[in-house]
């Protein structure tokens, strides 16, 4: 498949469908899944999804329009075509794939599946294209699921903070000020700790020497945004934390990017070095 322009310009044109199918599924679910919410007494979750929801549209929309420059890339058989169509790709997992957990929490239909399921047929064939190393698109992929899931560890204390907030006038030193504190300052750690993890997909899929580093980096931000408040939630609530699947992820790959024979792979696929 390597330098396939007609396949390259085939899975653009179903990002850029994808892009659309998240403009048009977001818009009509948008204001169902916050009311829904509400009605169900959960106001903060109905102000997080009021407030993510747009992020991801934004992003995913823009991906979409993206695909369309890869898609004119891929006609004039330009080689960077098949790295932005992944980058392109990469958004569109996460914008396709987090919506569906609020709207399945309240029961409703979850249309952005179809969005995350073309981005991922668009994420594997641009790889492909790319003649990117197998080992190397097992590494980012596993590196892909710890984006999201950091992302969405990153989600989860917008609405930890609203619910333990306290107004001035009602304020007491207690546990839920101490906590409401840390999810303030998890909150954008989980989330710059994503974007950290796709800048590692991005550079080891284009066999870069600093994908590890930067590997190493998104870990410890995933670590250190997702341990906390895993831990402080898994006695709130008596069972395993759905904080602690990100940094335990993200623990595993900053161990295997340790190893040498990590660098020497991402560096060395196929003869080339960085």
């Amino acid at each position: 498949m390597k330098n396939n322009y007609r396949l390259g310009a085939l899975l653009s044109f179903v990002g850029i469908l994808a892009g659309v199918l998240l403009l048009y599924f977001l818009a009509e679910t948008y204001n169902t899944v916050i009311h829904t919410h509400f009605a169900a007494g959960e106001w903060e979750e109905s102000n997080t999804v009021r407030f993510v929801y747009a992020i991801l549209g934004w992003l995913g929309i823009s991906a979409g329009a993206l695909s369309a420059a890869v898609l004119w890339g891929f006609i004039k058989k330009q080689s960077w075509a098949w790295f932005w169509g992944a980058v392109a790709a990469t958004i569109l997992l996460l914008a396709g794939f987090f919506p569906m957990i609020p709207a399945a929490d309240s029961g409703l239909p979850v249309p952005t599946l179809w969005v995350f399921f073309l981005a991922a047929i668009m994420w594997f064939g641009m790889l492909l294209i790319g003649n990117v190393d197998k080992k190397v698109i097992a590494l980012t992929f596993t590196a892909g699921l710890a984006y999201v899931l950091t992302f969405i560890d990153g989600v989860a204390p917008i609405s930890k903070f609203q619910s333990t907030f306290q107004s001035p006038e009602m304020f007491v030193q207690n546990t839920d000020a101490f906590w409401n504190g840390m999810y303030v300052m998890s909150q954008q750690v989980n989330w710059w700790g994503a974007v950290a993890w796709a800048i590692f997909i991005f550079a080891a899929i284009k066999r870069k020497s600093w994908a590890v580093p930067v590997g190493i980096f998104a870990g410890t931000m995933s670590m250190i945004g997702g341990y906390p408040m895993g831990i402080h939630n898994v006695f709130e609530v008596n069972r395993f934390s759905m904080f602690l699947p990100a940094p335990i992820l993200s623990t595993i790959l900053v161990i295997i990017l340790c190893l040498p024979n990590t660098h020497k792979l991402i560096v060395k696929q196929d003869g080339h070095e960085d």
